[in-house]
């Protein structure tokens, strides 16, 4: 019996429509997808690597920030990136869903990632945007577009789209 639970990883045609029964599909590393899931592939091996990433954007898709939007945001942005070409290789910009940051007044928030140990730019690492279900598709391809190219997101957003940090004791 398939899970109930579906991983709705969109690089492939099928957006977040899981594998139904005795269908076939084949995720973008060349694996059978198991039944339920939109990804997950059927033969387990503990020793392949992980697909390559050069930045990593973390979504947050808990309780006020997944209802922020009015679309699967993650599902949209997955295809955004296919569009651009920026969902393989060494620019490779993936999304992941987050559960709550606790910084729900600033809804819905991203924090960007950047993959230092390869080709990750530190200055855009750790950078946490705000309210990003505002963003229309221009916005979002801009960023991608900096992103992938090593520019500075500063040199592009207005400083009301990122939330301060600060330490407190």
């Amino acid at each position: 019996m398939a899970s109930s639970l579906t991983n709705s990883h969109s690089s492939s045609q099928y957006g977040s429509n899981p594998v139904k029964k005795d269908e076939i599909r084949v995720n973008e590393m060349g694996s059978e997808i198991v039944e339920g899931y939109t990804c997950k592939p059927k033969d387990y091996d503990a020793t392949r690597a992980i697909m390559h990433y050069k930045t990593l954007l973390l979504l947050c898709d808990d309780e006020r920030c997944g209802k922020a939007g009015k679309d699967d945001r993650a599902t949209h942005l997955r295809e955004l990136l296919k569009s651009m070409g920026l969902n393989k290789g060494k620019n490779r910009i993936k999304v992941s869903r987050s559960g709550c940051y606790g910084a729900c007044r600033f809804r819905q928030v991203c924090q960007i990632t950047e993959n230092t140990q390869a080709n990750g730019n530190l200055e855009n690492n750790a950078l946490w945007l705000k309210e990003t279900h505002r963003f229309d598709d221009a916005k979002w391809q801009e960023i991608f577009e900096q992103l992938s190219q090593d520019k500075l997101l500063i040199d592009i957003l207005d400083e009301n789209d990122f939330i301060p940090m600060k330490v407190y004791e």
